[in-house]
Order: structure tokens, then C-alpha cells, then sequence
């Protein structure tokens, strides 16, 4: 009986190492290949800049239906896991764990605030996942503070601050030729107290005189006591970098406070809600920088616009096209490195170089950022309208 026994068993063992092994050998059987790659899209969908992250989000769903429908990359479809940032630091770290912790995605594009990007970089940069922020202009979203350097797995496709300041800068002296100038400061936003700071920098190397600063809040709700204050100074600008709603308010506020003079500001005033907020009036003889306007008219522009009415039903802004080339930029350094693996793809994004977004030509800085141009836009009667192209 024990003979028998040892040969049952024996059988066994046989019958399951054949079971794990297949008859193939003895080599194991590979596992199937995904036939998705899976990216990870937040975005400010809802809270106060929730304008700008639904608009980004159209733009990226966009360019990867677009790219699906073309056979999508490497032979592979993409697939979106998109998670809601709330349009606050803490929930875009949240957000960010979310989809590289639970949804296994290989990369990630999205965001179009710089405090949000700055808080959701710290964790993709601790996962070694590679990130594109679309729309977040502040230095410190690619860069180290604590060492100077890029951050390995942190990318973007927009302008950034320190430029887009200049810009504005130069703007003001050189062609509204004004230089006296009040600076109001969104003192709970890291992208309105960075170029806050490089508009300063400039305006006072190229000759203006900074008559004073002003601070508030987003969420603020009353700004007269401020505008009386400055108002007192007899300033012949006010220098606004602030995101949409307060800025609406302000400058409506301003206006019924008979403040008449040019209010000019950044990127973060450029959504569809500015006039409902300020008024066309209020808007009036007010500029800002931006990235695009969807007046440019290159094929690859007219191109984008036309996708976009068609399945959006409204005309793009420049958040919209920032998530449009973000989606676009992580394709092309899939497709270069050859394999959904999340190190090869922060390789191959290193090495971007000259991709035609609609934005314009980008390549990749030793910062991870794009060097590219900007442009300036006026609001006229509820409009707004392209001025003219700044090169870097």
C-alpha cells in the first residue's frame, strides 16, 4: 500500500507540473498582453477654476479620440482614468495616488493650475510616473526648488511665468507706454504670486514705477475697499495676475468705481465666464498673455478649431488646446519608446523635440519645459480679441 501510494502521488505532482507548464517544454506560459495602454487625466472638473480643467479635459478626450480612431499607438488603443482634482492641492495629491495607485496608469497628463500642479507633481515624482501638466505656468511645477533641477517624471507644454511676465511687462511699456502701475496679488495662489513677480522684475528693469500692491483672496467676494486704496495712488494700469472670477469682479467693481484705466493680467483670465462675470463694459480696455488664440490661423490651428466646434459646439480657449497638445505630446513619446513602461516614456519625453502642436513647434528644455511663443489678447465689447505674437 505505501508503494501505491508513493506512485499516486508522484502521478499527481506529474499531472500538475504539466497543468502549470504546458506541454510546452517546460516554459512557462506568458501572461496575455494588454492590448490598452491606460493614462491617467486630471483636471480641475469642479471648485473655482473648474472652467479651465473642463475645458483642458475636452481638449484631451479630444486628441485621444482622434488618435484612437487613427489605430492608436503601438497598435494599442489609449484608455482615459480621469479623476477630479477639486481645483485644491491636497485633493490633486489624492487625485494623483488615485490613478497611479489603484488605476496602474503608465502615465499621467492634466492640470491647469500651478498650486494644483505643484502638489500633484510631489507624488507622481515619488511613483516614478511620468506627468505632462497642460496649463500650470509656475517654475517650480518642473523644477526642484530645494536643488534647481528638473524634476525627472514632470513635463508641460505651456509657457511659463518668468516669460510670460516679460511679456506682459514690455507690453505695458512699450505699447500702452504706461509707467505707473498697482499690482493686486491673489495671495492664496502660488501662479498669481509668481508672476506677480516677473512682471515687477521687468516693469522696473524697462523703466516703470510700481505705485504699490494690493492683496486678496480667492473667493473674495468684495475688492471696494481695496480699488479705493488704489485708487488714492492714481496709478495709470492695474496689473491683475489672478484667475477668471475674481478678476471679473474686480474689474467690474473697478469700472463702477469710475477706475477706467487698463487692467492687464496673465493666462489665468482666459475662459468663456470672464465677461459673464465682468460684463462686456467691465472688460473694456483690459488685456491679458496667453498661449493661443483660436485666431491663429496655421492649417493645424483651423484644424483643431473646426474638431473642436464639431464636437464640443463652442470655440476652444487656450486651456482646451494646452490639453489638446498635452494628449498629443504623450502619444508621440509613447511611440517613441517603444513600450507602455513608464521609464522609456520619461526618456523619449526628455527628448521631445520640435513636435507640431497647435501651439507651436515644442521642445523640451533642460527643465522639462516647452520654448515656444505667446500672445497678447484684448477684451472689446465682450470679445476677445487676438493683439499680436510674442517670440521667446
Amino acid at each position: 500500500m505505501r508503494k501505491n501510494s508513493l506512485i499516486s502521488v508522484l502521478a499527481l505532482l506529474i499531472i500538475v507540473a504539466f497543468a502549470v507548464t504546458g506541454c510546452g517544454g517546460g516554459t512557462p506560459a506568458k501572461p496575455a498582453e494588454s492590448k490598452e495602454i491606460k493614462i491617467g487625466v486630471v483636471y480641475e472638473l469642479t471648485g473655482n477654476t473648474a472652467s479651465f480643467g473642463t475645458a483642458a479635459n475636452n481638449g484631451t478626450k479630444l486628441a485621444f479620440k482622434e488618435i484612437n480612431a487613427a489605430g492608436g499607438v503601438l497598435g494599442k488603443k489609449i484608455t482615459t482614468v480621469t479623476a477630479d482634482n477639486k481645483g485644491e492641492p491636497s485633493e490633486s495629491a489624492n487625485a494623483m495616488t488615485k490613478v497611479i495607485s489603484q488605476d496602474k496608469v503608465v502615465a499621467i497628463v492634466g492640470f491647469t493650475t500651478s498650486s494644483n500642479g505643484i502638489a500633484g507633481s510631489a507624488v507622481n515624482e515619488a511613483s516614478k510616473i511620468p506627468f505632462i501638466a497642460a496649463a500650470t505656468t509656475n517654475p517650480r511645477v518642473t523644477v526642484d526648488e530645494k536643488t534647481g533641477k528638473a524634476k525627472p517624471y514632470t513635463f508641460r507644454v505651456c509657457i511659463i511665468d518668468p516669460f510670460q511676465g516679460t511679456v506682459g511687462a514690455n507690453f505695458v511699456l512699450k505699447d500702452l507706454k504706461l509707467k505707473k502701475a498697482v499690482v493686486m496679488i491673489d495671495n492664496s495662489s502660488d501662479y498669481s504670486k509668481g508672476l506677480a513677480k516677473f512682471f515687477k522684475e521687468a516693469y522696473i528693469k524697462g523703466g516703470g514705477t510700481i505705485a504699490g500692491e494690493e492683496a486678496y483672496l480667492q473667493k473674495d467676494k468684495d475688492f471696494k475697499a481695496l480699488l479705493t486704496k488704489i485708487k488714492g495712488m492714481s496709478p495709470e494700469l492695474i496689473y491683475l495676475p489672478g484667475y477668471y472670477e475674481e478678476v471679473g469682479m474686480i474689474a467690474k467693481q473697478a469700472r463702477e468705481m469710475s477706475i477706467n484705466i487698463p487692467i492687464v493680467g496673465g493666462d489665468g483670465w482666459d475662459s468663456p465666464k470672464l465677461v459673464e462675470i465682468g460684463t462686456a463694459v467691465g472688460m473694456n480696455n483690459t488685456y491679458f498673455t496667453n498661449h493661443y488664440s483660436p485666431e491663429d490661423a496655421s492649417p493645424a490651428s483651423r484644424k483643431f478649431v473646426d474638431a473642436y466646434k464639431k464636437e464640443y459646439g463652442v470655440m476652444p480657449d487656450a486651456m482646451a488646446v494646452l490639453g489638446y497638445d498635452a494628449a498629443y505630446v504623450m502619444a508621440d513619446a509613447i511611440k517613441r519608446a517603444g513600450a507602455a513602461d513608464s521609464e522609456k516614456i520619461r526618456a523619449a519625453l526628455s527628448a521631445t523635440k520640435d513636435f507640431p502642436a497647435v501651439t507651436g513647434a515644442t521642445t523640451m528644455n533642460e527643465n522639462h519645459d516647452p520654448v515656444k511663443s505667446a500672445v497678447i489678447i484684448e477684451m472689446k465689447n465682450g470679445k476677445m480679441v487676438y493683439k499680436t505674437t510674442v517670440n521667446p
